[in-house]
């Protein structure tokens, strides 16, 4: 069964698909897909275990997670199609661009990391969750999605986030934790070639400028953008600076 998904935008226009944070769902793009969705042809999606989307038994990788965007694409009868990925969406965009290059014309990574350590910390948190639900987060998860501040002046923005974060199931965000906790894709950066954008979020305390720029130097040909005023998920803390980024990158060739 693919993931749970949602089309938008006219058929004949470029295909955009969108990968979403670890502990939201496709809703998290709602401010990109209002606006590309003129130009584009948008395909949000939820991760395993997130949203709609089911969790299978079992552990899984990242490379289980590219999988499944594959058999998405299948199901969608897409051969070829851009991508933009922030944190765990822009993990498996590195691993796509990688591993299915003739699938990705042009790749986007917003606050993500090409490795992530320690990984006791993704694994406590893993454990964490399976003993207390996903709900047990959303103080310091707040803490990390938006700069101080944020969230007490968005209330409408952030409870949507906080309501997915409290419904998603544990194990399979558990297991994305898992996965988190034993990647390595570094090694895969220089093998992308498809043109790349890399964007940070200055203020971001999960995936700071730093690992995004360990992603710029190593895939070739990448540019870097770094948002003030932005935390980790900064589509929504910058909706109308991340949407001009990606509108230039995958439309103003």
């Amino acid at each position: 069964m693919p993931l749970a998904h949602e089309v938008t935008g006219p058929a004949d226009a470029p295909v955009l698909v969108l990968g979403g944070s670890l502990g939201t769902t496709r809703a998290m793009w709602r401010p990109q897909v209002i606006a590309l969705s003129q130009r584009m042809r948008v395909v949000t999606f939820d991760h395993r275990g997130h949203g709609r989307s089911p969790t299978p038994p079992g552990s899984i990788g990242i490379a289980d997670l590219g999988a499944d965007v594959v058999e998405l694409l299948d199901h969608l009868d897409l051969d070829r199609v851009h991508y933009a990925g922030l944190s765990l969406g822009g993990m498996v965009g590195m691993w796509l661009a990688a591993h299915r290059p003739k699938r990705i014309a042009r790749l986007a990574l917003l606050c993500t990391a090409a490795y992530l350590p320690p990984a006791d910390a993704w694994l406590a948190r893993a454990a964490q969750v399976r003993a207390h639900g996903t709900a047990s987060l959303t103080d310091i998860l707040l803490g990390r999605w938006f700069t101080a501040g944020f969230a007490d002046r968005h209330p409408e923005v952030v409870a949507p986030l906080v309501a997915d974060l409290a419904a998603g199931e544990s194990q399979g965000y558990a297991a994305c934790c898992e996965a988190i906790a034993a990647m390595d894709l570094r090694p895969l950066l220089p093998d992308i070639t498809a043109p790349t954008l890399v964007v940070a979020g200055a203020d971001d305390p999960a995936t700071p400028p730093r690992d995004a720029r360990v992603i710029a130097d190593a895939v070739p040909g990448a540019r870097l953008a770094i948002l003030d005023r932005a935390a980790h998920l900064a589509n929504i803390e910058r909706p109308a600076r991340v949407t001009a980024l990606l509108a230039e990158h995958f439309l103003e060739e």
